[in-house]
């Protein structure tokens, strides 16, 4: 394995290959929850960004063809202006700093999120799916494990016993149920705050789109309604939920059958089943991968797993479990070494 010292050397000079340019230099653009960096560099009057993508931990192939369908669908995905995929360095389009995060407030979100709701009506409408891997119930369920593990382990120190594991099961089997009786489309897996970009023309700019997957209909729509980042008025994303509902209803995508009840359970499980994946993968970032600033935002999807479900008689028994783990503790703080 290459230092980081001559990986840095390499990409250097891939770039200024590619780009004819001896002089071209690079300056860091932003970080990722992956092995994935991102480059800022300029040439020609235009900015680039340079996708550093090991390939061993992260193949840019898997970016490259979910963006080529993104694309061909019409939506506002990074162009590829050069491509190394034995070195995992591509050469793409600048969509600029404006992530949707910090640019959403009380004044713009009502135009944010119909800029994005049209893109996820899009990828759920136009994405050709075809040979897409499956959202399916081992992938699923393999998510929801993430929680046990390090959420209650490695975070909390908490290893359930015997009946809690049965309350657990109990409560993922809710929750897979719901999943799976949705109807199929693109899943982006990640289309929120952090992965929109304000973009000038063709709002928004969507980026991380690499791990999609062909899966539940509501799973895009409550990762940006209930963004792991941010918070909105319950009833206001409820009524957000409606309204994408009735232009899912409107292209055929969903059943006269699903009305506003049954639409609104599918959202919330699914909302459940990824805020419990994320307890975990927020832990797992601290722990395993040295990535600290995620335990920060734990508060807040705790606070939604435990609002959600307990609206749900059926996982009453899950809420008080978690109640139980995590006690008066800060959850924003490190465990013990």
């Amino acid at each position: 394995m290459d230092s980081p010292q001559d990986h840095a050397t390499a990409r250097l000079a891939w770039l200024r290959d590619a780009l004819g340019d001896s002089t071209a230099t690079l300056t860091p653009a932003s970080t990722d929850a992956s092995f994935r960096s991102y480059w800022r560099t300029s040439h020609g009057g235009q900015s680039w960004i340079l996708m550093d993508s090991p390939p061993a931990q992260e193949d840019p192939a898997a970016w490259i063809a979910i963006g080529a369908r993104l694309a061909a669908a019409g939506l506002h995905v990074p162009a590829v202006h050069a491509q190394n995929l034995q070195q995992g360095f591509l050469l793409i389009e600048d969509f600029g700093d404006r992530l949707y995060l910090p640019a959403l407030n009380a004044g713009s979100v009502d135009a944010l999120y119909a800029d994005a709701m049209e893109a996820l009506l899009c990828m759920q409408r136009d994405v050709d799916v075809a040979g897409m891997p499956p959202y399916d119930r081992a992938f699923l369920q393999r998510e929801l494990e993430i929680m046990p593990e390090w959420f209650l382990g490695t975070h909390l120190g908490y290893t359930p016993k015997c009946g809690e594991w049965d309350v657990l099961e109990a409560a993922f089997t809710q929750l897979l149920a719901s999943a799976l009786e949705q109807p199929r489309c693109f899943v982006h897996r990640d289309f929120h705050s952090r992965n929109l970009l304000v973009v000038e023309h063709d709002n928004p700019g969507i980026i991380d789109f690499q791990g999609a997957r062909l899966g539940p209909i509501t799973y895009d729509l409550a990762s940006l309604l209930r963004d792991c980042y941010l918070t909105w008025d319950r009833q206001q994303v409820e009524a957000w939920a409606e309204s994408h509902r009735r232009r899912l209803r409107a292209a055929q995508l969903i059943g006269a059958d699903v009305d506003r009840e049954r639409f609104r359970r599918w959202f919330d499980l699914i909302g459940l089943q990824r805020h419990i994946k994320v307890l975990g993968i927020f832990c797992r970032l601290h722990y395993r991968d040295g990535k600290h600033g995620y335990l920060a935002d734990l508060p807040r999807v705790y606070d939604y797993v435990i609002e959600v479900a307990g609206r749900y008689p059926a996982l009453a028994e899950f809420v008080v479990l978690l109640r139980r783990c995590v006690g008066p503790r800060d959850l924003r703080q490190p465990a013990a070494a």
